[in-house]
C-alpha cells in the first residue's frame, strides 16, 4: 500500500493535486488505516495517471470524470467535442494576440493598411513625424466615417503624390508648425494649394459625393484651422482669393480659374 506522497510520486503529480482531486470527487478518498493515514493501492495509481493524462491533454477537470466513466465510443466523441472547443479557444487567443500586436504597432490598431502605407510614404518623403501625427488623427476619423471607401480615397491620395506640387506642399507644411503667422512662406503654400484646387476643379473633382456628412466636414475644417497660426493664416489668404473649405471645396471663384496662377 502507498502513502499519499508515494501515490503522487508514482503518478507524477503533487500531493496538493491529489488532495484537490479528492475534494472535487475525481479520485475516491480511501479510509484511514489504524495509524490514521490514508493508503492507496494500484487501482488509485492507475486512475490518478489517467486523470493527469487527460488534464495534461487540455481536458477541463469538469469533463474528466465523464470521460473516465465513458465507453470507447462516448470517449472518442467527448474528446472530439473538447478538441473542437479548444480549437475555438485557440482562434480566440490568436485573434487577441493579433489585436495586441496591432496595439503595439500603434497606427495599425485604428487605421486600415492602405492608410498606414500612405503615412509611411509621407515618411519616405521626409515629412516630419509631428505633421504625420496630425494627419494620422484626421485619417482615423475619416476611416471611421467611410470605412468602405477609404481604400479608394487613399488610392487617389497616392495619385496626388505623383504631382510635384503636392510633394512640395508636404515639404513646406512639414516644417510649418513652427512658423510665425507672418512667415512669407505661407503665401508660397497658399499658391501651391490654389494650383492644386484649380486642377481639382478642372478635373471635375469638386462637388462630388464623398460620403462624409457636412457636420463632420466642419469638424475636420475647424480642427485643421485651429492646429496652428499658420493654418489660420492660410485659410484667410485662400478666402481672400475666393476659396473656402479645407476638406471639401465649398466655393469656387470662377475668376481665379481664368487667372494665370504663380508657376510651380
Amino acid at each position: 500500500m502507498l502513502t499519499i506522497s508515494q501515490l503522487a510520486a508514482y503518478a507524477g503529480v503533487t500531493v496538493r493535486a491529489v488532495r484537490h482531486y479528492h475534494r472535487i470527487g475525481l479520485l475516491p478518498e480511501p479510509e484511514r488505516d489504524r495509524s490514521g493515514y490514508r493508503t492507496y493501492d494500484a487501482v488509485a495509481v492507475g486512475r490518478l495517471i489517467r486523470i493527469r493524462t487527460l488534464a495534461d491533454a487540455g481536458v477541463p477537470l469538469a469533463r474528466v470524470q465523464e470521460l473516465l466513466a465513458a465507453g470507447p465510443e462516448e470517449f472518442a466523441g467527448g474528446v472530439q467535442e473538447i478538441d473542437k472547443a479548444l480549437r475555438a479557444e485557440i482562434r480566440r487567443l490568436q485573434d487577441t494576440r493579433s489585436r495586441l500586436a496591432r496595439l503595439a504597432a500603434g497606427e495599425h490598431l485604428t487605421l486600415p493598411q492602405s492608410v498606414v502605407d500612405y503615412l509611411d510614404r509621407l515618411r519616405g518623403l521626409g515629412v516630419e513625424e509631428r505633421y504625420i501625427e496630425m494627419e494620422r488623427d484626421a485619417w482615423i476619423m475619416i476611416a471611421a466615417q467611410v470605412p468602405h471607401s477609404i481604400d479608394s480615397v487613399i488610392a487617389k491620395k497616392h495619385e496626388e503624390l505623383d504631382d510635384p506640387d503636392m510633394v512640395q506642399l508636404y515639404s513646406l507644411l512639414s516644417g510649418a508648425l513652427d512658423w510665425p503667422a507672418d512667415d512669407p512662406r505661407i503665401v508660397e503654400v497658399a499658391d501651391i494649394m490654389e494650383r492644386l484646387m484649380v486642377r481639382a476643379v478642372e478635373a471635375g473633382e469638386v462637388g462630388t459625393d464623398d460620403g462624409i456628412d457636412d457636420q463632420f466636414v466642419d469638424l475636420l475644417d475647424s480642427t485643421t484651422a485651429n492646429s496652428s497660426p499658420v493654418a489660420e493664416r492660410l485659410r484667410a489668404i485662400l478666402e481672400e482669393r475666393g476659396w473656402r473649405g479645407w476638406i471639401r471645396i465649398e466655393r469656387v471663384p470662377a475668376e481665379r480659374l481664368n487667372t494665370e496662377l504663380p508657376p510651380s
